[in-house]
Parts: structure tokens; C-alpha cells; sequence
């Protein structure tokens, strides 16, 4: 059980701070609920206790994991498939794992395909939220500013080009 204070990651979300552990009456069932603050986008979100863990919900990466993530982002060598919606399921399935190297997997993908040949408006809405659950967590774990961490992750995913 997570605590006031934790650092942890809603799949498919972000990562946020745990700010209270509630409880709710909701169609006449009490339920606990931990509140999460998300800091990327100043949001509140409510978590069911009882769906935890088929939910996904996990512990933040440490400042190490998250270097090796940053470094990930340079390394990478993205395989996309021509087919948009082939390659739009298979994104889907990596962000859904909670993984935060498959979610950058995601990122950079989107946005060396953004920059040579453009995104469909799924595959751009796609990119938006992949890299809000990646900088989100990354935020947490370098405890630094959002711009700052967007920046570094570009550069990282960039590198090569300059």
C-alpha cells in the first residue's frame, strides 16, 4: 500500500504525488481512493485502492533509472511500420505496459516520424500523451522543471541530426 507522499506512475497517465488516501461513497459503496497530484498539467486523479494492481500502478524510476532512460533516447534506433494503423496498435500496446523505456520508445519514434514525414492526428494526439506520461515521470525522478526535462529529452532524441 502506497502512503501520503509516494511517488508513483499511472500507467497510461503520468506520474504524480500521492496526496491523500480517501474514502467515497459512490452508488452506495464505500471505496478508498488515493489522490494523486500530477505535477505536468497541475491535475488531480483519483485511484480506486481495490484496482491498484490491475491498474499498473508502480513506484517511480530513481534518478538513475531515469538517466538510463535519457541515454535510451539517444541509443534508440526506431523500427516503424508503413502502415499507420499496424504502427498505431503496436504504440498503443507499449504505452499500455506502464514501461517507461517502451513509452520513450514511443516518443522518439513519433517525433523522428513527426519531424521526416509528418503524423496522422491520431499518431500526433498519440505523441502529446506519451510525452506527457514520459516528462512526467522523468520531472519526479530528476526532481526538475518540466521545460527543463521537455529540452533535454529533445536533444537526446535529436542528437544524432546535429
Amino acid at each position: 500500500m502506497y502512503q501520503i507522499g509516494d511517488k508513483v506512475v499511472y500507467p497510461m497517465h503520468g506520474a504524480g504525488v500521492i496526496e491523500a488516501i480517501e474514502e467515497r461513497v459512490v452508488l452506495g459503496e464505500k471505496h478508498q481512493y488515493y489522490t494523486m497530484r500530477m505535477p505536468v498539467g497541475d491535475m488531480k486523479v483519483m485511484i480506486p485502492l481495490s484496482n491498484v494492481k490491475e491498474i499498473g500502478l508502480r513506484d517511480i524510476i530513481d534518478s538513475k533509472k531515469a538517466d538510463e532512460v535519457l541515454e535510451y533516447l539517444s541509443e534508440y534506433q526506431s523500427e516503424e511500420n508503413a502502415n499507420w494503423n499496424k504502427r498505431y496498435r503496436e504504440n498503443m500496446v507499449k504505452m499500455k505496459t506502464g514501461d517507461i523505456f517502451e513509452v520513450a520508445a514511443v516518443v522518439k519514434m513519433l517525433m523522428c516520424r513527426d519531424r521526416s514525414k509528418g503524423l496522422s492526428t491520431g499518431e500526433r494526439k498519440m505523441l502529446s500523451n506519451a510525452k506527457h506520461i514520459l516528462i512526467s515521470e522523468l520531472v519526479l525522478a530528476k526532481d526538475m522543471k518540466h521545460d527543463e526535462i521537455e529540452e533535454i529529452v529533445t536533444q537526446k532524441i535529436f542528437m544524432k541530426e546535429a
